[in-house]
């Protein structure tokens, strides 16, 4: 009889389900890779809780949710169906379904006071994610693709156990144990970036373009990452300069410690002291824009600077002070 240790599943999923004191939430879907994460759990005798997000975006998606539910109270699993309700985005309409996922889950696991979110995502996913990245032009921190846990909300973590896994593992595990489990004919759907990738799968392995590659190439970069992230947090605390009693909101660095910084570093401080300001949401080539086209070479020459990025006023003085506060509403002209 196979026993977790040597369950590839099993193995995996095991050491997640004691980590949280406060409950674990499984998101399920009903896909072989989260009906694989939803019965390892039963098989393991973990007191789980499980949910479904109904996107609302195909006519059996409410009918799947139920299936779910079925499958959950089966095992003995309290279930939940998450709806996303309202109207939904003409454009961008997978990325809004992402965001609605993962608030809803958020939203469900404080509810019941977990402190912990599980997905059933596999190195399948992450390579098509390193992929879909690679093609939009991302920096390290886009490369390094999904953490194998990160933040999802305070005091909730959201953890991908199987995320060195291939789906091929999980769906054979799912057959071996006649596990049903549904298939969403939108990962193949041509007008998603991601369906489209997905069928280009046999030429790019055909040149050694495979999920494992990728999923490597994500790990790389996720060491990179992490260094350069804590090196642009000692970076930046080290140019951090005393707040003024005038404007105690205001970031006020040292443009001379900045300008010395190596590009890269330089680059990934002010976008931490970007975020610290309260800077929204902002594209890589907007901030290597600002930093190494125009900031940068302001503060080498102690030259005046004055841009705006994400809602964030960045400005620089003749003494080489560096200055980031929110920015003032735009004016806009009244029409004649």
């Amino acid at each position: 009889m196979t026993g977790p240790s040597d369950d590839p599943v099993l193995r995996a999923l095991g050491p997640w389900l004691g980590r949280s004191d406060r409950g674990v939430l499984l998101a399920v879907s009903g896909g072989p890779d989260s009906s694989a994460l939803m019965h390892a759990a039963a098989a393991l005798g973990a007191s789980v809780q499980v949910a479904t997000v109904d996107h609302g975006l195909r006519p059996d998606s409410g009918p799947e949710a139920e299936g779910v539910g079925r499958a959950a109270r089966a095992l003995g699993l309290p279930h939940a169906v998450l709806t996303w309700t309202g109207p939904k985005p003409g454009t961008g309409l997978q990325d809004a379904a992402r965001a609605a996922r993962y608030r809803l889950l958020a939203a469900h696991a404080a509810a019941i006071g977990a402190g912990l979110v599980l997905t059933g995502h596999t190195r399948d996913d992450q390579a098509e994610t390193v992929l879909m990245r690679l093609a939009a032009g991302s920096g390290p921190a886009g490369l390094a693709g999904m953490r194998t846990e990160r933040p999802l909300a305070p005091g909730l973590t959201l953890g991908r156990p199987f995320l060195a896994l291939p789906k091929a593992t999980l769906v054979a595990w799912c057959a071996a144990r006649g596990i049903p489990h549904v298939r969403d004919p939108a990962n193949a759907d041509s007008r998603f970036a991601r369906g489209r990738l997905r069928a280009t799968w046999a030429t790019l392995e055909r040149e050694g373009l495979s999920p494992a590659r990728l999923a490597r190439l994500a790990e790389r970069a996720a060491r990179d990452d992490d260094a350069l992230r804590a090196a642009a947090e000692q970076a930046l605390a080290a140019a951090l300069l005393p707040a003024k009693n005038t404007d105690a909101a205001a970031l006020h660095l040292d443009g001379a410690a900045l300008a010395a910084l190596p590009e890269a570093l330089a680059l990934r401080c002010l976008d931490t002291a970007l975020t610290r300001a309260g800077a929204g949401p902002r594209r890589l080539e907007r901030l290597e824009s600002l930093v190494l086209d125009a900031l940068l070479p302001a503060l080498r020459r102690r030259e005046p600077i004055r841009r705006t990025l994400a809602g964030i006023l960045v400005a620089a003085d003749a003494a080489g002070t560096l200055t980031l506060t929110l920015a003032p509403p735009r004016r806009f002209k009244a029409a004649d």
